[in-house]
């Protein structure tokens, strides 16, 4: 089967693009806006609306395969790729991506993004957020090509196991982080709540007194509203460098806060994402190495969860075998090419690191379910409920596209039996 033309639409995406650096040097909030001058290059403003391009492959049978070309919601720092707006994209994708495509035949996943990988433009790479839409439509056109889900063609390749079985699902709260969390307590989420500690004046405290009681609050409240005593949802918390920022840089208080936070947290397993942000790779990665050794020594089960820095297939990789964290997350759009969050899975599962995969607010609903169906054949710790910051959203667009695939998954398997 062939591509017999490539369209690329622009989009939407379910959130907004923030100047990261701007907010964490004290950017306000103005409404839904923030206050102050943009610091990361090619911001205009702090907060701009979230864009998107859609890839739109029509296939010689009349089947059209989709995929979203998406970033993160902090795009521009932590060595990410600069800011992608669907005006400075969609000229170079009609003019000289479409031609590519168009009368490719469709082949394995494999060779497809392969050959996506191979590709360069001025010398330079495809944006990761291009490599990313492409790898979702090259995903999705195996898939109809081969009459299998999405998850069948990533296990038939890697050799996988079907697992007509959840992945872990993590709730991620917003600004909205009380009400949200009553959202997730009520829908038995795995994970919660993310809690979006970007500030630590406003959200974190200043010796960290902030944080510590909205944590004692999450667990008070699960024990108050869920509906089985067996719930226990893992407490995740991603502080953005906060912690570092607010005690100095000084890896034995942060390590002895981290600690006491277990208490806190009491019987709920605790994680936090990004304690400090060195601004640099090895850096960080020699930071987190220092706290979390430094936690062990205490005995303490906190668990840090890498993200800053930690950026690519390679990143994670280096992160995995440093051990520098207990948790890395793939953040799906940074690493470009949805392949590569598979590998990156596998490759943290092979060397016994958990593997949380993520992404961000500002995807798409059709970026979100190809999520689904890599995380369903590669299994990872936990995969983030996207798009969107009302959790309501994101968590009925990945919980369903699971669920529909687990029905499919297990009608083959009793029609196989069945026929045997």
């Amino acid at each position: 089967m062939k591509i017999q033309q490539a369209l690329f639409s622009p989009g939407k995406s379910a959130f907004f693009f923030d100047d990261q650096r701007a907010i964490k040097s004290g950017a306000t909030h103005d409404g839904f806006t923030y206050r102050g001058k943009p610091r990361t290059p090619g911001f205009p403003r702090v907060r701009m609306a979230g864009e998107c391009i859609s890839v739109l492959l029509l296939l010689e049978n009349g089947q059209v395969a989709v995929g979203d070309c998406a970033a993160v919601q902090y795009s521009g720092v932590g060595g990410r790729d600069p800011l992608f707006l669907a005006r400075s994209y969609l000229p170079f994708l009609r003019r000289q991506v479409a031609p590519l495509l168009e009368g490719r035949t469709v082949e394995s996943f494999r060779s497809m993004t392969a050959w996506m990988e191979s590709l360069s433009f001025r010398s330079k790479r495809l944006h990761t957020a291009i490599r990313y839409g492409l790898s979702q439509a090259f995903l999705d056109a195996c898939a109809q090509a081969s009459r299998r889900l999405p998850c069948e063609v990533i296990a038939k390749e890697y050799g996988l196991p079907v697992i007509a079985r959840r992945v872990p699902v993590f709730g991620q709260s917003g600004d909205n982080r009380y009400e949200n969390v009553d959202k997730m307590i009520l829908k038995e989420v795995d994970a919660l709540p993310h809690g979006l500690i970007n500030n630590i004046t406003e959200k974190l405290g200043r010796r960290g007194e902030k944080l510590r009681a909205y944590i004692r609050w999450i667990r008070r409240r699960i024990h108050e509203l869920r509906a089985r005593p067996s719930h226990r949802p893992a407490l995740h918390i991603d502080v953005y460098g906060t912690i570092g920022a607010a005690f100095g840089g000084d890896v034995g208080r942060i390590a002895d806060y981290l600690a006491s936070l277990e208490a806190d947290a009491g019987e709920l397993p605790l994680y936090i994402e990004g304690p400090v942000d060195m601004e640099e790779k090895l850096r960080q990665m020699e930071t987190l190495l220092r706290i979390r050794t430094l936690l062990r020594r205490k005995g303490s089960a906190v668990k840090i969860v890498a993200d800053e820095w930690c950026n690519t297939l390679d990143d994670i990789r280096e992160f995995t075998d440093a051990g520098v964290c207990d948790m890395v997350q793939i953040k799906t759009p940074d690493l470009g090419g949805i392949q590569d969050t598979v590998e990156a899975v596998l490759y943290c599962r092979a060397h016994g690191m958990e593997a949380y995969q993520g992404g961000t607010c500002n995807e798409t609903d059709v970026s979100a379910r190809a999520c689904v169906q890599a995380a369903m054949a590669t299994r990872p710790a936990r995969i983030l409920a996207k798009p969107g910051m009302g959790f309501d959203e994101g968590f009925s667009i990945i919980n369903n596209e699971m669920e529909r695939t687990i029905a499919i998954l297990k009608q083959r398997k009793t029609s196989t039996e069945n026929n045997t």
